[in-house]
């Protein structure tokens, strides 16, 4: 899984899934939130093969986006998605069998949704980061490959 995670708002902005996934899958889905929500000015990540990539890079400096690489080893550097992640793992992930791709697609974007518009949050109050409405993003995001 690809996660991308507003760290303003907490938001979970979106969960690829796959078998395997490349930097093509992670200019796709930051295309699409680009799209949606503006270019940003930072994208923080790991040091992923995908992340890494000479097209990732040359697409971000193309669109002046600063990658910002967390110390290999360091996830705590990563703080706001490897919380995230562990929750999906807590609250979803451990507690489910997919049999299908479609399957784990559906039954994941289900949690997102639930976490992002009903899951209260400690670090806003006991609020949920997107309740039914549309929340201001930051400039910023966390992103992180998940294997499953």
């Amino acid at each position: 899984m690809f996660n991308v995670i507003d760290e303003f708002t907490r938001e979970s902005l979106a969960i690829k899934v796959g078998r395997r996934l490349r930097s093509e899958d992670v200019i796709d889905t930051l295309g699409k939130l680009f799209v949606e929500r503006g270019v940003l000015e930072h994208v923080r990540s790991d040091n992923g093969s995908e992340f890494i990539a000479s097209a990732v890079r040359a697409w971000f400096k193309k669109l002046k986006v600063q990658p910002l690489f967390i110390t290999p080893g360091s996830p705590w550097e990563n703080g706001y998605i490897e919380s995230f992640n562990g929750k999906l793992r807590d609250e979803l992930l451990n507690g489910e069998v997919f049999n299908t791709l479609k399957e784990a697609e559906i039954m994941i974007e289900r949690w997102r949704r639930h976490y992002n518009t009903k899951r209260p949050h400690s670090s806003l109050g006991y609020k949920p980061p997107a309740p039914e409405t549309f929340a201001p993003t930051s400039k910023h995001l966390e992103v992180r490959l998940v294997a499953v």
